[in-house]
């Protein structure tokens, strides 16, 4: 294995952050599908184990506490000793245990798993961006990242029908899904480490590239966190990601038992949202590498992810569930997130790329671990998930209103 330690950076062709963005497309479709082949079959699991909306949203919500508490140690980590190996090791542990999720034989064991899972997931977000970002070009990184981030729709997606279809459709033991899904997710553990460089650097930008390395200071989270553009940007990512986890978490089981679907249908219809967070992503994105017009897009784009998410639970009308549905895909999280990873890697402190970008998503990340919990007991208690659906408006709605007053066009502003 190769020496851990940070090397000097590598020459690459022009067309290196074409061959990275195409990895890491594929990691995030992994990365979304392990999670997202649980939420169709909730209620299949449910009946096995005998649990209610809360519990069950409680197994979505250790996931992702674990997959939040690890993002900024694993960011920290990967600026340290190496990104690659550090995402690396985080796809083997991931898919052990998205293995032995299948074999678990009571809830607890379930539970227990589902957290290791959400440790291994934990170890992508930072360094994977911070990776990115160095070896895209700067006039091409919100489009490479929309590309990048569109694999987590590509993921949803993939997670929904597979297990929908096996399952639901086909009378599978839920166990199936999580067994087919660990295979690739091993294999892919290797591509990172054997495909990926550590450092880059872009044609040209060597002279760069040298002051970058010789001014490198020491990684400071107050830095991180006194900066007014990032704090906006957290708050926002916060906001966008707990109605997102609303939605991926609740809306398979929401078409259920309040819409009435069926069977192979609801993978299909709640596939609406990541298929159209795809156009949406890279046309925003070409939009902002253009006009770099980050607050307007900002604007737009809350606005009607907030009232996409409010009509996806208040209408009854199937034609018109389905018009927000896309409404929601091609304005919501998926589309608002490249724009903003940009905006924070403008923005962060100078060698702490993926330390900033860790902690970008450990705060967006907690919206994650409140939402399928909080979403699922609401509905036991009031016998409808739609007031989840509302208080997640109401938190996009303050997001909003954090980054208009924070954002600004001053990099060093601190609070």
């Amino acid at each position: 294995m190769e020496n851990l330690k940070q090397k000097a950076p590598v020459q690459v062709s022009q067309n290196y952050w074409i061959k990275t963005v195409a990895i890491f497309f594929v990691g995030w479709i992994l990365m979304y599908a392990t999670r997202t082949i649980f939420n169709p079959i909730m209620g299949v699991v449910g009946q096995e184990f005998n649990l209610s909306n809360t519990q069950l949203g409680l197994a979505n919500s250790i996931f992702f506490l674990t997959y939040a508490i690890f993002q900024i140690p694993s960011g920290m980590m990967g600026d340290k000793i190496g990104r690659k190996i550090v995402i690396s090791l985080g796809f083997v542990v991931l898919a052990i245990s998205t293995y032995l999720s299948g074999i678990a034989t009571t809830f607890v064991m379930f539970l227990v798993i589902r957290a290791i899972a959400g440790m291994g997931q934990g170890a992508y977000y930072g360094p994977q961006y911070a990776l990115s970002t160095e070896a895209i070009p700067e006039s091409k990184r919100t489009i490479g990242n929309a590309i990048i981030n569109s694999g987590m729709a590509f993921g949803t997606s993939g997670g929904y029908l597979l297990s929908s279809k096996m399952v639901l459709e086909n009378g599978a033991h839920w166990s199936k899904p999580f067994f087919m899904m660990a295979i690739p997710t091993i294999i892919m553990s290797v591509i990172f480490y054997t495909m990926l460089k550590e450092k880059v650097v872009q044609p040209g930008e060597e002279a760069k590239q040298a002051a970058q390395t010789e001014t490198k200071e020491k990684i400071s989270l107050k830095e991180i966190f006194s900066n007014r553009n990032l704090l906006a940007s957290f708050i926002l990512c916060f906001t966008s990601i707990y109605a997102n986890f609303v939605i991926i978490t609740w809306l398979p089981q929401f078409l259920i038992a309040e819409r009435g679907f069926e069977g192979a249908s609801v993978g299909f219809i709640a596939s609406l949202v990541p298929w159209a967070s795809i156009p949406g992503a890279l046309i925003f994105a070409r939009i902002n590498d253009k006009t770099g017009a980050t607050k307007k897009l900002v604007y737009i784009l809350v606005p009607l992810a907030t009232l996409s998410v409010f009509s996806i639970a208040f209408v009854t009308n199937r034609s018109l569930l389905i018009f927000f549905l896309i409404l929601y895909g091609l304005t919501g999280k998926l589309a608002l997130d490249p724009i903003v990873v940009t905006f924070v890697a403008k923005n962060a402190p100078a060698n702490s790329l993926g330390t900033t970008l860790s902690a970008y998503n450990f705060i967006g990340m907690s919206g994650s671990i409140l939402a399928p919990y909080l979403t699922g007991y609401l509905s036991d208690q009031l016998g409808s998930m739609q007031v989840g659906f509302y208080l997640s408006c109401i938190l996009l709605v303050i997001g909003l209103i954090a980054f208009a007053i924070l954002a600004n066009d001053k990099k060093t502003q601190k609070i």
